[in-house]
């Protein structure tokens, strides 16, 4: 450990046995065995590589919140494929299914179609929030493929740039790259448009951390970096992250998606409540020119590209997507899933709601990471 450098120390829960307790926890909700896999798979993912603000409890907590437990996601429910003149696109009617069964589906579908046209999309209306977007473009990018995808979130909550009123999602972005051989790792672009993701306001909640300067406001509109006091947030980069979280509103706009507001108050009249996704698949091969200097391959200019960039004195700087893979790595070596003590107590509050046996912290292994 360097100088400076602190260590937080993480319980060990092997893969099986928090998939086990997430898919109780769905379960008892009424969703399918594969709509609880899926749920669980993308949470153990998260986890994996360190994204804990969209971990399990995270997941559940959403479904309480606006899930199945008040009509805004319908278990067991079958996606519907609409008609549409286009080859290499789809779009689908979500049926507010399990957003997580959803966007695995989507990103499997665009490989399928990206193999054939070079290019696949899949839209989604009438959706429940997926979560984590990075899990999904990085399943893409281990395989080989460039993926992209963004959504409207399950409230509007952040501030537009100069505005004092929450009209806007989190409304995350995620690219995914095939850099595997280049650098060893997927390079993964992955971000809220906020300064921060209200996962992260609840996690410092449980943590008793203050919120970074700049990143929330409290009812008043006034900046907080109190969590308990944060009740909206504030766009990364001011108009960039604004333009960012834009975007997202008005391709859903060309979707489907209803006014934004109306996903953080009551039914209005004739509008439609839900999120939106859009997902899109590329095949390297279809974006090649071939005429790569000094006759390198793809890859080869690929690898000497991102060299270039960090090197001249960068060395030292970071890949997006490098801080997810390291931790992966600690979580294999670890044998399972870390989690804070607090997350432990939370994960157990759960699996005792879904009338399933928890964890015992005394008998999980635990490691510090750095």
């Amino acid at each position: 450990m360097k100088e400076g450098e602190m260590s937080e120390l993480f319980y060990v829960v092997p893969v099986e046995e928090h998939e086990r307790v997430v898919c109780a926890a769905y379960a008892k909700r009424g969703f399918t065995a594969n709509e609880s896999k899926q749920a669980a798979r993308l949470a153990a993912a998260a986890t994996k590589h360190g994204i804990r603000t969209h971990n399990a409890i995270k997941a559940i907590h959403l479904d309480d919140l606006f899930g199945s437990t008040v009509g805004g996601c319908v278990p067991g429910v079958a996606v519907q494929r609409l008609e549409t003149r286009f080859d290499a696109t789809e779009v689908w009617d979500g049926k507010k299914k399990l957003g997580q069964a959803v966007a695995w589906e989507a990103i499997e579908r665009c490989i399928e179609l990206a193999e054939i046209h070079g290019s696949g999309t899949v839209s989604v209306d009438n959706a429940f929030h997926y979560l984590w977007g990075g899990g999904y473009v990085m399943e893409a990018a281990k395989r080989g493929y460039i993926a992209v995808t963004n959504c409207t979130a399950s409230l509007a909550e952040v501030v537009p740039f100069g505005g004092v009123f929450p009209t806007l999602g989190t409304n995350p972005h995620s690219w995914g790259f095939p850099t595997t051989d280049a650098v060893g790792f997927p390079i993964v672009i992955d971000w809220a448009t906020s300064v921060i993701a209200m996962g992260r306001v609840q996690q410092f909640q449980r943590e008793g951390k203050q919120l970074p300067p700049n990143a929330a406001v409290d009812k008043d509109g006034n900046p907080t970096t109190d969590p308990h006091a944060a009740v909206s947030l504030m766009p990364f980069g001011a108009h960039k992250g604004y333009g960012l979280a834009l975007m997202n509103e008005v391709i859903a706009a060309f979707i489907g998606g209803s006014i934004p507001t109306i996903r953080s108050r009551q039914q209005v009249d004739g509008e439609k409540q839900g999120c939106n996704f859009f997902f899109q698949v590329l095949h390297p091969e279809a974006l090649s020119a071939g005429l790569f200097a000094k006759h390198r391959s793809q890859i080869e200019n690929v690898k000497i590209v991102i060299e270039d960039i960090l090197g001249h004195g960068n060395d030292s700087c970071l890949l997006p997507g490098q801080l997810e893979a390291q931790f992966a790595a600690r979580s294999e070596e670890a044998g399972g899933l870390l989690f804070s003590e607090v997350e432990v107590d939370a994960l157990n509050e759960i699996a005792i709601e879904a009338g399933t046996q928890g964890f015992e912290k005394q008998v999980l292994k635990n490691v510090s990471v750095v």
